[in-house]
């Protein structure tokens, strides 16, 4: 796996899917600081998956699939 194409695509997947959360999370009425934390964690683990998939297919269209090499 290209680890740089995937820490790229962590940061901007991991915020998105993190805030997602929060909102959902204040939508609910779910408002204190524990709450807040918790989806954090939840949006933090939830997008790695979500991150590989996207590496994965933008590796395989690019060609870098077998990582990158300097």
């Amino acid at each position: 796996m290209n680890w740089s194409l995937f820490a790229v695509i962590y940061i901007i997947a991991g915020t998105v899917t993190t805030g997602v959360v929060i909102i959902g999370t204040l939508i609910m009425g779910f408002d204190e600081i524990a709450h807040m934390q918790i989806a954090v964690a939840v949006g933090a683990l939830a997008s790695i998956p979500v991150t590989m998939f996207f590496a994965k297919k933008i590796g395989n269209i690019t060609g870098d699939e077998e990582g990158y090499e300097a």
